[in-house]
């Protein structure tokens, strides 16, 4: 891959000016070059500077601009570095800067028992595309998922089932089979985790009105742990399998492929023997029957470890899950994504990470995102008045198919794109966004096949094979040794690599999703003012090279974000 700045840093030292005088960027306005020099040093006679000394041939002009130096490129540095994104297709945009680390990722968490919301949507989004920008980095990533199949979302979700029907008197081995009578076999998923959505709704809400039944639930919640009611234990093995199978569909819907899984069962053991030695230590302290983290002198706030109860509560749980992590493998760092109304949960759990685990404490990473939301406001699973991550990708399906019912597709081909462009639609309007922010999902932007949208880079892929076709069935033999002036999108295209590591560096998908909608931009301003597929045109067989390497930097940066481009709309 030709690195530019290098060969730039060296032509300024040609005029006595090194890296450390000044900084190396690209100009906000293309018109101004595709690099400008800021010079710091007000000393510095620009009267002076030598410029016609600067001599390669991939700089075609050099000018001075009060304290920039700005350098436009040669048509043969693009030319060349047009033969590289048609040379390296499936490489162009990689770098080798985190060669050899080995990162965890940790995304999506959705609770079995409660259905797959838009939160954890977010989180998949984000999640599913920071891996493969790390991944395009050259480290080795390690996809996670930590999910709480205990705790008391799972006992308001028994209670729910027991009320939704009559508890069996019987051993667990006929429980189970009672239980697939009524609730279904694994393969009716939909109307099992409908059910098991009414069930939590149901103890959710009866919890915070009924004290009665808040005792009951909360002495489910300890028989859950304790496994000493077969009846219980078999509501919960079903619900438990139930949920994960279907989150697995959602996954393959959704491009991600988890390597490891985390269950709260499973760390909260481990997070008990550590919440003793902390309280040994005198960091943790008990405080009414439960044990308690004064974060107040740090500057942070208080969080209970363990309840009066004795049972554990998220925190001890995620000691557990951090030491499993770094136990499993030495780490370089662990990402962790999630809303940022845990933000300083997060924040208390990495002071505590500091006296319990400095090595966890040191490579943990909290990425937060937004809520989505609808006209309605924020979304609540407790009420039960969501919109599910599934079934808003069901919505949009119906949307994308409307939009496509008169295309000359088959129906299995309509179906197909339907998914891809449902999935490309939401998952841009996520990205689109610094992970930080709210967004607000609008159906009628987020479907369009004009402007910011996912379904218009998607689209404008599908022209540009469209085009190809075409020019293979015109027998147009494609080249880059006779390169045109270069333009706007031959300056946009080079720039993918560098969009890549900045997007790594910042943990911000964002930036490549804005790349790619100005790339698309200025490919479809050039298809409009080009006449690119014409056999009795010499230009063409440019032109054709041009446009295979729009679609290289397009299918590489939608891959990134996690979208599949269809070859066909």
């Amino acid at each position: 891959m030709i690195d530019i700045r290098d060969i730039i840093q060296t032509e300024l030292e040609k005029i006595s000016l090194k890296s450390k005088d000044g900084v190396l960027e690209r100009p906000k306005n293309l018109k101004n070059g595709d690099f400008s020099f800021f010079v710091k040093d007000t000393l510095v006679d620009f009267g002076n500077l030598s410029v016609e000394k600067i001599n390669h041939e991939y700089v075609e002009k050099v000018e001075v601009v009060g304290k920039f130096i700005n350098f436009h490129l040669s048509k043969k540095y693009f030319a060349d570095s047009l033969r590289e994104i048609v040379g390296n297709p499936k490489d162009f945009g990689k770098n080798n800067s985190l060669a050899g680390q080995n990162i965890i990722i940790e995304y999506t968490d959705p609770n079995p028992f409660k259905q797959f919301h838009i939160g954890h949507l977010m989180s998949n989004a984000i999640g599913e595309s920071v891996s493969r920008i790390i991944e395009w980095s050259g480290a080795t990533v390690t996809r996670t998922n930590y999910q709480g199949d205990v705790g008391p979302h799972v006992a308001k979700a028994i209670w729910g089932m027991k009320k939704l029907r009559v508890a069996p008197k019987s051993t667990p081995s006929l429980i189970l089979k009672k239980l697939t009578r009524f609730f279904g076999s694994s393969s009716g998923h939909d109307d099992d985790v409908l059910k098991l959505g009414e069930s939590y709704v149901l103890g959710s809400n009866s919890y915070e009105e009924n004290p009665e039944i808040k005792k009951e639930i909360d002495l489910i919640n300890k028989k859950v742990y304790e496994k000493t009611d077969p009846e219980i234990n078999a509501l919960y093995v079903w619900g438990r399998r139930i949920s994960l199978e279907h989150f697995e569909e959602i996954y393959k819907k959704l491009g991600t492929k988890f390597s490891l899984y985390f269950f709260e069962s499973e760390t909260a053991p481990l997070g008990l023997f550590i919440v003793d030695e902390l309280l040994k230590k005198g960091i943790l302290e008990k405080s009414d029957g439960a044990i308690v983290f004064r974060g107040e002198e740090y500057g942070l706030h208080t969080r209970v470890f363990v309840n009066s109860q004795g049972l554990p509560t998220y925190e001890t749980k995620e000691l557990g899950l951090s030491k499993m992590k770094f136990d499993r493998q030495d780490f370089d760092q662990s990402i962790v994504v999630t809303a940022n109304e845990q933000s300083d949960y997060f924040a208390v759990m990495l002071k505590v990470l500091e006296f319990a685990d400095h090595r966890a404490a040191n490579r943990t990473r909290h990425v937060s995102h937004g809520m989505m939301r609808f006209a309605d406001g924020k979304m609540s699973s407790r009420k039960g008045n969501i919109i599910t991550g599934e079934s808003l990708i069901c919505d949009v399906e119906k949307l994308v198919q409307e939009k496509i019912k008169d295309r000359k597709l088959s129906n299995e081909e309509k179906n197909s794109v339907a998914e891809k462009v449902a999935i490309g639609a939401i998952k841009y309007s996520i990205l689109k966004q610094s992970p930080g922010k709210d967004i607000v999902f609008d159906f009628a932007k987020s479907l369009s096949f004009e402007g910011d949208s996912g379904p218009y880079l998607q689209y404008t892929c599908a022209r540009i094979h469209s085009l190809l076709r075409k020019a293979a069935e015109a027998g147009i033999k494609e080249g880059l040794d006779n390169p045109e002036t270069p333009g706007e999108l031959e300056q946009l295209l080079v720039r993918l690599p560098e969009t890549v590591e900045r997007a790594k560096n910042e943990f911000a998908p964002q930036l490549i999703a804005t790349y790619l909608i100005n790339v698309a931009s200025a490919f479809n301003h050039y298809y409009a003012d080009h006449v690119i597929v014409d056999k009795n045109a010499s230009e063409s067989a440019y032109r054709i090279g041009l446009t295979r390497s729009v679609k290289n930097v397009l299918e590489n940066g939608l891959y990134l974000l996690g979208i599949t481009a269809p070859e066909s709309m």
